[in-house]
């Protein structure tokens, strides 16, 4: 049990951060027998797993199994070593291969977190290693009213990527019915009881009970976590590591009830989700930041850097070394009232087609159709000496009703209220659009008029887009001969900016294998463990597939978590 005295508190192990990766480390901990605290500076517990798509990418699961014949952990490793070059590692790939399926087998056994299998195909398939399905596992969807009074402090999903609240499953299926349920009575049955539900749960609780992808496998972790006994201090600041001879005892919080100590006797543990709101940092690791463009993160504003700064007044290390210091994610500005926005990532719209991306010179500069982090990484090389890292999604009216185009819903939802506030442009012609864009005019109509001659027959000569299953799993299989290519021909012409957000940053704190965070010598600093985005992604700035992050992260947090508990079968 917990040992308090006066204003000290005393655990096994502190957890600073309640997304995945601490909350991963805090279970297995707790589950072989270590005392374990969480703390969270935010009100909300769930990090930026709360935000995110709930998908892990893990190969050799046993859930995918059945799909994945071109799966085993030679491919993996092929795969992992083109896709990290140089800055692929033995250690921890070895790690990830050997333990990412058993960590799933724990926590499905051992937990009420539990994981449904995908159809997502590698984001490179092509490469040497690389399959076309098997590699990606979900979160199964939750009942948040599990979690009693504690659904209260759930981070609520990115508002942005819901339908008045309603989450969608990552996956597509939901999205699917949502796009027929004008055409299908069965799809517009789906949507009909989808939404009285909701409604339903909307009056009496006040948010969406019925929660899916990262939203689920945060509660699902959270209330893994409770039900354990183990406390998740919200509103509870890490203000400074506490050091004797050399050894991380401890962390110095803050709270509403004032400053105290909690002390740590196997380690303090770092999951404050990485950097992707420390400006400062920024500045240094992005490149589009330091030529003075913006960014936009859609991740929890909390993920101010905290747990690297911690590192740092230990002899903590973050060198920033990848070609890509994040998860790069095209985003768009939606206008609130009192001159606030949201930000919307562009996950599913590029995939569709009838729908291109070009940059302010009105030249297409990438297959639309690739990765959010492929996308946002040629949106910075396109916009290589220019101020401004920017974007243009184009489409045409019969597009944009079909099927949106970001935060704008298909038909029947009102168009109107985003052409009001600016949000998307509108040009009877291209030339009109690209004059109230601020896109080359003449260029615009010469590229779209470049595209169509191909896109007639299902072609994209200039970027392949449809060329991959990657390509084509989020498109739509009903346009034929290519789910991904269709021209652009009837006016009213469409736009909609976009900008650099992520998903979180990839550099991060030097560690060995088990989490231990490294010093200048690269010698592991007793009592002090970094977890999640905190600690160096082992993908080098690259990004391979759905789950790349989370599947990472939980790995490793579990493994961290045997660490501080000396297993080591």
């Amino acid at each position: 049990m917990t040992a308090s005295s006066g204003t000290t508190q005393t655990c096994d192990v502190l957890v600073i951060g309640s997304g995945a990766g601490g909350l991963s480390t805090a279970i297995t901990a707790k589950t072989h027998g270590l005392d374990v605290i969480v703390i969270e500076k935010e009100p909300v517990f769930g990090g930026t797993t709360a935000f995110s798509g709930g998908v892990l990418w893990i190969p050799g699961n046993r859930q995918c199994s059945t799909m994945a014949p071109g799966d085993s952990k030679d491919a993996a490793r092929t795969y992992l070593r083109h896709e990290a070059g140089n800055f692929y590692r033995d250690d921890i790939v070895e790690a990830f291969l050997d333990q990412g399926p058993k960590m799933l087998d724990f926590f499905e056994r051992e937990t009420v977190v539990k994981f449904i299998p995908t159809l997502y195909p590698d984001y490179h398939p092509a490469i040497e290693g690389g399959v076309d399905v098997g590699r990606s596992v979900l979160a199964a969807p939750f009942d948040t009213t599990e979690l009693g009074a504690d659904m209260a402090r759930l981070r609520p999903p990115l508002e942005t990527i819901t339908f008045m609240g309603m989450m969608f499953n990552s996956s597509n299926a939901d999205l699917k019915h949502f796009f027929n349920a004008t055409k299908s009575l069965t799809s517009f049955a789906y949507v009909t009881k989808r939404l009285a539900l909701h409604m339903k749960d909307l009056i009496r609780h006040g948010r969406a009970v019925q929660v899916t992808s990262g939203n689920a496998l945060a509660a699902r972790l959270a209330k893994s976590t409770l039900d354990l006994g183990i406390p998740i201090l919200t509103n509870t600041s890490a203000r400074r590591l506490v050091i004797e001879n050399g050894v991380v005892a401890g962390v110095l919080i803050g709270d509403g009830a004032g400053e105290r100590e909690i002390r740590a006797k196997r380690g303090v543990v770092l999951a404050c989700g990485g950097f992707p709101h420390d400006l400062d940092r920024l500045a240094k690791a992005y490149p589009h930041v330091a030529r003075g463009g913006e960014h936009v993160s859609p991740t929890p504003e909390g993920n101010t850097g905290d747990g690297i700064r911690l590192a740092e007044t230990a002899g903590g290390q973050c060198e920033l070394r990848f070609p890509n210091a994040a998860a790069w994610m095209p985003v768009s500005k939606v206008p609130k009232r009192g001159g606030k926005y949201g930000v919307f990532p562009h996950l599913l719209d590029r995939y569709k087609p009838g729908v291109i991306a070009v940059n302010r010179r009105g030249q297409r500069f990438c297959n639309e159709s690739e990765s959010y982090h492929d996308v946002g990484a040629a949106m910075i090389r396109t916009c290589e000496g220019a101020s401004e890292t920017a974007a243009w999604l184009i489409a045409d009216h019969p597009t944009i009703r079909k099927y949106g185009l970001g935060a704008v819903k298909p038909a029947p939802i009102p168009l109107a209220g985003f052409l009001t506030n600016g949000y998307v442009m509108r040009g009877d012609t291209l030339r009109q659009l690209a004059d109230e864009a601020g896109i080359d005019s003449q260029q615009l109509e010469d590229t779209v008029a470049r595209y169509n001659l191909s896109a007639e027959k299902g072609e994209d000569p200039e970027f392949g887009r449809g060329g991959t299953s990657f390509n084509r799993y989020l498109a739509d299989p009903a346009n034929t001969p290519n789910p991904c290519v269709a021209p652009i021909k009837k006016g009213p012409f469409y736009a909609v900016k976009l900008v650099m957000g992520d998903l979180g940053s990839f550099d991060g704190l030097d560690t060995d294998t088990v989490g231990r965070v490294l010093d200048s010598r690269a010698m592991p600093i007793n009592g002090l463990y970094a977890v999640g985005n905190d600690r160096a992604s082992m993908m080098g700035g690259a990004y391979p597939g759905a789950g790349i992050t989370l599947g990472p992260i939980m790995t490793f947090g579990y493994i961290t978590g045997r660490h501080l508990a000396g297993v080591t079968n």
